[in-house]
């Protein structure tokens, strides 16, 4: 039986245990599974390198690595959630989830807790694979804007959290208390996927070859792939921040894990702050013009940290906040605009979505993790740089006829 209908911007679909806020805070859980799984052992990443007597270089691959396979995983995970449902993948995903990071607790090896790692990020794909095709299941038009907004401003709670977390675990056990806590994060999300009804309506038929194949079908939508190549290379930037950001304050400033933890965090305050900032700015100004500005903003945040940034953890702290602030803002429209280029096959969109912003982030994440000596200087030389590019293209293609327009404003009352 469907117990679904189409009411003002939401086809209502019953969450029986869930509730209606219960299913935005179980997406927002889900869209925060990559902050969750990386931010909260940051601060234990100069520890580890003494804890397995080897060099950064090989500790930064359990991050790499991670993001890799995780972009990987994602290209499977959303297409086979447009066939089999959204809960299945949910349900599988999250039991690899949570029997990786169950092993990551028990590594000999940096080279074990290398392989645990690789599993763990394949199953943290399926979350957020199928977190975005869940928002497009459920809401539409503008109603979806303001969902994608809150839904991505709760999920940045987790990077203002989880490194504190991270460093009050470091302050009383090992590394491996941070990969207990995540296998309770992960026992917590299957428990949310049980209790999750589905949202999908009409599932791809055909083989699974067939469905995987979907991606290349959504990789030829022009709108889609030009929009998605251009909103992606700001990552570069942003992973190198996640990446580099505990070596800078802990090595490079001389703060302790605790301390640091406090800056990653004030840091991620003004991402959670960006979307629901959105909602407020876009009753007044086209989303656009909102993705623009923040492009031209981010250019003005990596002048500041190659000149400046290296003059105190103050200063380069204040200099990021322009592009963790903006680059949250331009969040929902750019989600927003890519998936209204689409009717259907919303998974596989969601998949090269994830994937996307995964490949191009881990380059960054691979280049500043050379042996520079000055990665603020780098740092910020590439967020000046692809900003520049990020905004040049941006201005060319959001002028393409083949552009689908989306509704400007945000009405949440809608």
């Amino acid at each position: 039986m469907n117990n679904t209908n189409r009411i003002d911007g939401m086809i209502t679909k019953r969450q029986k245990y869930l509730g209606d806020r219960g299913f935005v805070a179980f997406i927002a859980f889900l869209s925060a599974f990559i902050p969750l799984s990386t931010d909260i052992y940051l601060p234990a990443l100069p520890r580890m390198v003494e804890s397995f007597k080897t060099v950064p270089g090989m500790i930064n691959l359990t991050l790499t690595l991670f993001f890799i396979f995780y972009a990987v995983g994602t290209m499977f995970w959303g297409p086979l959630s447009d066939k089999y449902g959204r809960k299945p993948i949910l349900l599988t995903g999250m039991s690899v989830y949570v029997a990786a990071s169950l092993l990551c607790v028990f590594s000999a090896s940096v080279y074990e807790l290398i392989v645990f790692r690789i599993m763990q990020s394949v199953g943290c794909g399926a979350a957020t694979a199928v977190a975005t095709a869940i928002v497009k299941d459920v809401y539409t038009g503008r109603r979806r804007l303001g969902i994608l907004a809150v839904v991505q401003s709760m999920g940045m709670l987790s990077p203002i959290i989880s490194p504190v977390v991270g460093a009050v675990i470091l302050s009383s056990l090992s590394w491996r208390g941070v990969f207990v806590v995540l296998t309770v994060i992960g026992i917590l999300a299957l428990s949310g996927s049980i209790a999750m009804e589905e949202t999908i309506d009409i599932r791809n038929s055909g083989s699974i070859l067939k469905s995987i194949g979907r991606l290349g079908v959504v990789a030829r939508n022009k709108s889609f792939t030009s929009l998605l190549i251009t909103f992606s290379m700001m990552s570069i930037a942003s992973m190198s921040f996640i990446s580099a950001s505990s070596y800078i304050y802990v090595d490079g400033f001389g703060l302790s894990e605790r301390t640091y933890s406090y800056f990653f965090a004030a840091n991620a305050v003004f991402f959670m702050v960006g979307p629901l900032l959105y909602i407020k700015i876009s009753k007044r100004y086209k989303s656009n013009s909102i993705i623009t500005l923040g492009y031209i903003v981010t250019i003005i945040s990596g002048l500041l940290l190659s000149t400046i940034g290296n003059l105190s953890p103050w200063i380069f702290a204040l200099a990021m906040v322009p592009a963790s602030l903006l680059g949250s803002i331009m969040g929902p429209p750019r989600t927003n605009l890519m998936i209204e280029q689409l009717e259907g096959d919303t998974g596989a969109a969601s998949s090269l979505m994830s994937c996307a912003f995964t490949f191009f982030g881990s380059i960054g994440m691979f280049v500043i993790s050379l042996d520079f000596s000055n990665r603020i200087l780098v740092m910020g030389l590439m967020y000046t740089v692809i900003g520049i590019m990020s905004l040049i293209a941006w201005l060319v293609i959001s002028k393409k006829p083949y552009i689908i327009n989306v509704p400007c404003h945000v009405d949440m009352a809608e």
